[in-house]
């Protein structure tokens, strides 16, 4: 299925908000409170994710993305990073049968070529097992960052395209990572960070921005209410002026 580009065409809106993106901040903060080592609040975040997968599926949205470990984050110290990446595998094992049970796809995107042999094995798997369901699509963005994302779609529209020297915002699309998916209708970091740290920089142009203080593993699905309720307040315009919705709606 093509998803409409927010920037060549107005995509369609609705209360819910279609696909939600979000970064999951403040998992070591949430440890480093409680007098416990920041690996600690990674293990809880995994609870969080979890239960905001079973929210959006109760709610109807229809897709849902984490960034859960960047291109950057390759310079936190090395046995935080050997945590996560134990994590992943643990998480993995663990949730793929349930996630497949209740009609979940998992998609995992990003440069996988750094992880070892097991990890990218079990990545596989699971996109390959839960590839024909479409109740809600989760993706995980792991050694994930916007500008790779960006660079690695033009240098594959070039390679398929020998010769040519111009391209089109149209052309580029279908060689994202996530072109399968439509772009992101609400963006949530937790943690009280506002920005978006190299986080699906194509695809967020138009996406409503939610920033909670709210550390990660404190975030749960009256949470991620709040931030629906924010978004519905939100009129999305798309370069249109109010005037021009107001007409709208009265015509339809």
């Amino acid at each position: 299925m093509k998803h409409l580009s927010s920037t060549l065409a107005i995509p369609a809106v609705s209360s819910v908000p279609r696909h939600v993106a979000i970064i999951m901040d403040g998992n070591g903060r949430w440890a480093t409170k409680r007098f416990m080592p920041r690996v600690a609040g990674h293990g809880k975040g995994v609870e969080s994710v979890r239960t905001i997968v079973e929210a959006c599926v109760a709610r109807g949205v229809e897709y849902l993305t984490f960034f859960a470990f960047s291109s950057e984050n390759w310079r936190r110290p090395a046995d935080e990073v050997s945590l996560l990446m134990r994590l992943f595998v643990t998480a993995l094992e663990r949730e793929v049968s349930k996630m497949h049970a209740n009609g979940i796809r998992l998609k995992v995107v990003g440069d996988l070529s750094r992880f070892d042999a097991k990890l990218q094995k079990l990545i596989a798997d699971a996109q390959r097992r839960t590839a024909e369901n479409r109740r809600l699509t989760v993706t995980i963005c792991a050694n994930y960052g916007g500008r790779w994302d960006i660079m690695q779609a033009v240098n594959k529209m070039i390679a398929a395209h020998p010769g040519t020297t111009e391209f089109t915002e149209e052309q580029l699309g279908p060689y994202l990572s996530m072109a399968y998916a439509p772009e992101p209708d609400l963006f949530i970091r937790t943690g009280g960070e506002e920005r978006i740290s190299n986080f699906l920089l194509w695809q967020l142009a138009y996406t409503e921005f939610y920033f909670t203080e709210t550390f990660w593993p404190d975030f749960d699905a009256a949470a991620l209410d709040r931030a629906i309720e924010s978004y519905q307040q939100r009129e999305r315009r798309f370069g249109r002026t109010s005037e021009q919705l107001i007409e709208q709606k009265k015509a339809s």
